[in-house]
């Protein structure tokens, strides 16, 4: 690992306009200057996934290719998501080590230097991770910390504060092409690698311009994704409840009895409602969860493509 290794860029785009020329400049000056200081060699390109924008984002690819061909763009034929698009940059590009960051920047590309000196100690795989959450709002910083805690309790390996802005080795690419799930949650995949890794640290900047593409219900159905595809605790947790569940029903309806039997029993409509609201919220809930693992079943079986690519420039 000594010499000057290839090294490609992959960025995820989605309606990114207002972003990516500035994304373009930044990206493209940091792998001039690697290249200058004999960390990367000449070879190394950015590869820019554009994952079914609606906008003049492929436009601007093209555009930046033609100037500079290093810069490289892949175009998948419709929208298929964050993870999907990061995959279809990693599995059809050549290169000895690999960076996936978002189009907005806000991961710092500053410490993409760090990442490269990681990979040639030894490390396989370097986790970009957040030093502080304090530019999220409070709900979002909270919810962040609550969902890393659930994952921890429920047996599923995540680095916390950590996103998909990482490096990987071609070795590493090539043992995560053989995960063939399609409910895709590339934050637990990488982990079970297994090979040597590190972290390297960064303050998250605020997005300068466009908006996130991770709203409220995508994080929520991410998150969800993440649970269903990594833990069968959830599953155990219900079988669990429904025991307990039956032995609490078993011993009302006893005691129910004994009242009746010894004549003290008053029929309260309250009481009655209570028991019958709460039950069925239970049975709706854990109804639900067996839901989420039907639905992942539902999208492995099919065995569709993880993405279609429509076009590709460079690379």
């Amino acid at each position: 690992m000594n010499r000057a290794n290839t090294l490609a860029i992959i960025v995820p785009c989605f309606n990114e306009e207002e972003t990516l020329p500035q994304t373009i400049k930044t990206l493209n000056e940091l792998r001039k200057k690697l290249i200058n200081q004999q960390l990367i060699n000449s070879q190394s390109k950015i590869i820019f996934v554009n994952d079914g924008s609606k906008d003049k984002t492929w436009k601007i690819i093209e555009q930046a290719h033609q100037e500079e061909p290093a810069l490289c763009g892949i175009s998948l034929s419709r929208n298929f998501g964050h993870q999907e698009a990061l995959l279809a940059g990693l599995y059809n590009t050549q290169a000895d080590m690999y960076i996936t960051i978002d189009a907005d920047l806000q991961d710092d590309p500053s410490v993409i230097k760090k990442m490269i000196k990681s990979y040639q100690d030894g490390n396989e795989i370097v986790y970009g991770v957040r030093r502080c959450r304090d530019s999220d709002s409070f709900f979002k910083r909270n919810s962040a910390l609550l969902f890393y805690k659930l994952m921890k309790l429920i047996g599923v390996e995540l680095v916390s504060n950590h996103a998909d802005f990482r490096l990987l080795s071609q070795r590493a690419v090539a043992a995560m092409s053989e995960f063939k799930e399609k409910n895709l949650f590339l934050r637990a995949i990488v982990p079970l690698i297994g090979y040597q890794s590190c972290c390297v640290y960064y303050n998250r900047k605020p997005r300068t311009a466009g908006q996130t593409k991770y709203p409220l219900a995508k994080m929520v159905l991410f998150a969800l994704k993440g649970v269903s595809a990594f833990s069968a605790v959830p599953l155990h947790f219900i079988t669990l409840c429904g025991v307990f569940i039956s032995l609490l029903s078993f011993i009302l309806m006893c005691w129910t009895l004994w009242g009746y039997l010894s004549g003290s029993t008053i029929i309260g409509w309250a009481s009655l409602m209570s028991v019958i609201t709460f039950f069925s919220g239970i049975t709706i809930l854990f109804i639900g969860i067996i839901g989420e693992y039907i639905a992942s079943i539902f999208v492995e079986v099919k065995k569709r493509p993880t993405y279609i690519i429509d076009k590709k420039i460079g690379g």
